[in-house]
């Protein structure tokens, strides 16, 4: 599985392929603001991205530890207005007391905004919420990447994973209030993976409070862990006009499962939240932090 990020060296933009490894040097190749997401819209399938590589012939070697070294969300543009990050909300099946019919008609789930490409935190990054939640909720989703064109039509580019944290006990108290409850920061793995959407995504959530391991449980959130299909809900939210802007970048985030929240864990300020998504042989960790 081919895996392609973007970053930061130096103040230059760069594209690396496959996933770094501390203590080991890794690849880099310039690339030019937008040029990716231009290849993204030409191509019948992300792997041609691969093979297109990057602009020049001139790479760079660096330790994923390099100070100099920032990674980013997958394709964020420069114009960090021209990205926007949303989900779906109560999408997973054990969310719900029967299984989908083959026959059933197509309800689409809640959609919610979250915020600007440029709000993303990376891993390790703390993840602000307001200075007294109700009750906070971890939520490791699978994160879909599409890109538009210039007449705005969305191009599905593949996938990574993030934790869209949330203020669940806010909604609980009036389901209304659910815009501010998604106010909360939310972290996204750099890494894009060129495949289709995922059908099985398995995992383990660890939060850490002063060092050591308050609360753990596993998750799944791949598409058969889903009550819906994933192809219907784009292609519904794909029908409004403010996510097919020219040349936007959508993240999408598909839903959680069940989670510390409903085992009666309540996370605290300083909490760090360690996602180990193991089906795919990545991880990440967010401190939290209340307050701005």
């Amino acid at each position: 599985m081919t895996i392609l990020f973007e970053c930061e060296f130096a103040g230059e933009r760069y594209v690396g392929f496959g996933k770094p490894v501390v203590g080991e040097k890794h690849t880099l190749h310039p690339v030019a603001d937008g040029r990716l997401r231009a290849d993204f819209t030409a191509v019948d399938s992300p792997e041609e991205i691969v093979t297109r590589r990057a602009d020049g012939d001139v790479a760079v070697t660096v330790a994923p530890d390099d100070p100099r070294l920032r990674f980013l969300p997958p394709l964020l543009p420069r114009n960090t207005d021209s990205a926007m990050l949303s989900g779906f909300m109560r999408t997973h099946r054990s969310k719900f007391d029967t299984e989908p019919a083959e026959d059933e008609g197509f309800v689409p789930p809640n959609w919610f905004f979250k915020g600007m490409g440029a709000w993303a935190c990376m891993p390790e990054e703390a993840l602000v919420v307001p200075r007294e939640p109700v009750a906070l909720i971890e939520e490791p989703e699978v994160a879909l990447v599409y890109v538009n064109d210039d007449e705005g039509n969305p191009h599905y580019a593949g996938y990574t994973f993030g934790n869209d944290l949330c203020d669940i006990g806010l909604h609980t108290r009036n389901p209304g209030w659910n815009p501010y409850c998604k106010l909360c920061d939310t972290a996204l793995l750099p890494y894009l993976f060129l495949d289709e959407p995922p059908r099985t995504v398995t995992g383990r959530v660890a939060i850490e409070r002063a060092g050591t391991t308050a609360w753990e449980g596993d998750f799944s959130c791949g598409e058969d862990s889903l009550q819906f299909r994933v192809r219907d809900m784009m292609d519904n939210l794909f029908e409004y006009p403010a996510v097919r802007r020219p040349g936007m970048v959508n993240y999408v985030l598909l839903g959680a499962d069940k989670a510390s929240y409903h085992d009666g864990f309540r996370i605290a300020d300083g909490d760090r939240i360690a996602i180990d998504v193991r089906s795919h042989d990545v991880a990440f960790a967010n401190p939290v932090r209340f307050g701005a």
